[in-house]
């Protein structure tokens, strides 16, 4: 079923304000999930609102943070969540670093005491629609996998967002986790009542596990072997470590103990092209070379990262956001147990 982004946007806005959250932090939560779903990003999307509840009521959550920076300078800031929600506080994060850059040339700004924020792309995506450069790390609110050579669960799926602005083509935006999949996308195919591919989970032995249910039995895979797993490391150092957030052994997993603070954190870097030359040069160039990547393969077949993002989202806003019948289901249950009228 498709609804209207405006209409979705609003739901998830009233059902986070019914169990107390303010209502300009329902606000920028709900668009920002909302943001997520209309990039092709379901599995940090809407889909997270049912989990997201139930953490809230069990107090895992503070409704009422008092999200401050610190240790700031020019270039730099720590914003400490207080646990507040990661989309109120990594887009706190994210404006304070647009205008540090706008500003200075450049800013990194990282966070402490956060939560999960769904979607990377959608963070560095609000910096290059400024003219920016940015680059997003976050570490993952579960573990689920081990180090390279490990058996221990240390590591989560740990993603990066890239984002380069461009001139009259769509801007270059990668968004990936560091590993082969996520879970808010196996939660996805769940729902859909299909397979994962070989080659996302894996048990102890190295055999592959298919049924999306079974997921939590085995390892997630890293990209591109240990090449992959130190990707993924040294995300966990520089979004968590460096912030003085939870990293392996100390994450936890937010849906196995909702009453717990997460301690999540991230880290996003902004900066103006001009620092390196002539900002309208740059974007020409930009250009061109999409231009070129685009026209190196039949008409059509080359995808760079964001095309389909962009190509999806002008969909979307036009036909409406898919819902899988699962997750409707699990909506409307949230309307009527809160009152609120239904999807």
């Amino acid at each position: 079923m498709r609804f209207p982004y405006e209409r979705l946007e609003r739901f998830v806005t009233d059902v986070l304000v019914a169990v107390g959250v303010l209502p300009d932090h329902a606000e920028t939560t709900a668009h920002r999930l909302l943001e997520a779903d209309l990039r092709g990003r379901g599995g940090h999307g809407v889909i997270r609102l049912p989990q997201y509840v139930p953490r809230i009521e069990a107090g895992g959550i503070n409704l009422r943070p008092e999200v401050v920076l610190n240790r700031e300078t020019p270039v730099s800031a720590l914003v400490d969540g207080d646990n507040g929600l990661g989309q109120v506080v990594m887009t706190l994060a994210t404006e304070t670093a647009i205008a540090k850059a706008a500003d200075t040339g450049l800013a990194w700004v990282g966070t402490v005491h956060s939560n999960h924020a769904g979607a990377a792309g959608v963070y560095t995506a609000m910096a290059v629609r400024q003219g920016l450069i940015a680059v997003y790390m976050a570490v993952a609110s579960a573990n689920v996998m081990p180090p390279w050579g490990g058996r221990e669960r240390l590591l989560g799926t740990n993603p990066i967002s890239i984002a380069v602005p461009a001139g009259e083509e769509h801007p270059f935006l990668l968004d990936i986790a560091t590993t082969v999949t996520s879970h808010g996308t196996i939660k996805v195919v769940a729902q859909r009542g299909e397979q994962m591919p070989e080659g996302w989970v894996a048990d102890a032995e190295g055999n592959p596990i298919l049924d999306p249910h079974r997921a939590d039995e085995g390892f997630l895979m890293p990209i591109g072997g240990y090449k992959g797993s130190g990707l993924n490391l040294a995300i966990g150092l520089l979004a968590g470590v460096l912030n003085d957030a939870a990293f392996g052994s100390d994450v936890i997993d937010h849906r196995a103990v909702p009453e717990q603070p997460a301690n999540t954190g991230q880290a996003i870097l902004a900066m103006r092209p001009d620092l390196f030359r002539d900002l309208d040069e740059f974007k020409d160039d930009i250009d061109r070379h999409m231009r070129s990547l685009r026209g190196s393969g039949k008409p059509g077949s080359v995808h760079l990262p964001g095309d389909a993002a962009a190509s999806l989202e002008q969909e979307r806003r036009r036909d409406g956001i898919p819902i899988e019948d699962v997750l409707v289901g699990q909506l409307r249950s949230l309307a009527d147990r809160f009152g609120l009228e239904p999807l």
